[in-house]
């Protein structure tokens, strides 16, 4: 296909394509007799899944983060093009919430206007203030970790590595017998990694569906678990419509996102679950700020000074808030600190 002709197929003009050439993101084959770019289905695909996230607000630089590179060859059709509409589905996502949340400000408003004959301007700035505090919350996060790197060794990792993943068996076995599926309920796993969570689910013949920013750790998990329903997604923009699940899990995953993140992972993990869907959360973290200062001190005397910035370069919850969260919100809780910092915290709904 030629330029003018795509162009006109993805309604946007052939500089803009050029333009995209230029940054490296796309490279067209060009004809030896005469230079004239030719594009094949995957460098369609690609280029589509381009404009999907500039339209949606991401720089050049994220999307060739984002992106493989344009002159890979190792990777076939087909994996290239499920890993575009992948991520086109989330960016789709993204922007469905975002819809949401101003619908639902739109709402809270109209709902004031019923008891009062009009709208202070300080209110309606304060909708507005929370509806953007929210859409920047969702879209100001970034993998500083790189864990597209790290799937290759992760599960060699969380073997060998007696610091982070201290007594992780333990945990993922106590998080599937706490959580006790039932035969025909469903589970999402958020975070999923390699599926070495899910994988304690999969053994009882419970259906499970895992989500993951990153590509590479998906890949691994669909090869070691094929029966698994797999999306690219966070927890900040989970990809799935309203009440689909029974119950939710996350293992080691919820101390990469900031406290104000957290929150609203929360409720969007309340969003997908079906009425009484229950939550169990598996992760580092401290039982409260004085905890916190109390651990870091005693590192400090020890000189361990890599574990001081393993955890400042982490955002490790206080479960009291978490648990405060869950009681605030009509669930009934249960937690375990299995050791210095691993924490199993459960909810189940009682409204």
């Amino acid at each position: 296909m030629k330029i003018k002709e795509l162009a006109a197929k993805l309604n946007i003009s052939p500089r803009a394509i050029r333009f995209y050439e230029q940054k490296g993101l796309i490279s067209p084959h060009k004809q030896e007799h005469n230079l004239y770019r030719t594009f094949t289905e995957k460098e369609v695909w690609r280029l589509q899944t381009i404009i999907s996230l500039r339209e949606a607000g991401m720089t050049i630089e994220d999307i060739k983060a984002a992106l493989p590179q344009a002159d890979e060859e190792d990777q076939e059709d087909t994996e290239q093009l499920q890993y575009y509409l992948e991520m086109q589905r989330s960016i789709i996502f993204s922007q469905w919430l975002e819809l949401k949340q101003i619908i639902e400000t739109t709402d809270t408003m109209i709902d004031l206007l019923k008891h009062q004959p009009t709208l202070p301007l300080d209110g309606i700035f304060l909708l507005a203030e929370g509806s953007k505090r929210l859409r920047e919350t969702r879209k100001n996060w970034s993998d500083k970790w790189n864990f597209d790197h790290q799937a290759q060794t992760h599960d060699n990792n969380v073997t060998n590595n007696d610091r982070e993943y201290k007594d992780y068996e333990k945990a993922l076995q106590l998080t599937a017998d706490w959580v006790a599926p039932k035969a025909g309920e469903r589970g999402l796993d958020i975070g999923t990694g390699t599926g070495n969570l899910a994988a304690k689910f999969l053994d009882k013949g419970i259906s499970m569906a895992g989500i993951d920013q990153s590509k590479e750790m998906l890949k691994h998990c669909g090869r070691k678990h094929p029966q698994m329903e797999l999306k690219l997604g966070n927890f900040l923009a989970i990809p799935y419509l309203d009440g689909q699940f029974d119950f939710l899990v996350t293992s080691f995953a919820l101390h990469h996102i900031s406290d104000e993140q957290k929150v609203l992972a929360l409720s969007e993990m309340r969003r997908v679950l079906k009425p009484h869907g229950r939550i169990c959360i598996t992760d580092l973290m401290f039982v409260n700020e004085a905890h916190k200062e109390q651990y870091i001190a005693d590192l400090e005397q020890l000189g361990k000074n890599d574990d001081i910035q393993m955890i400042q370069n982490e955002y490790y919850a206080m479960s009291s808030l978490l648990l405060n969260w869950f009681e605030e919100n009509g669930y009934i809780t249960k937690h375990r600190q299995l050791n210095e910092l691993l924490t199993i915290v459960y909810a189940v709904p009682i409204r």
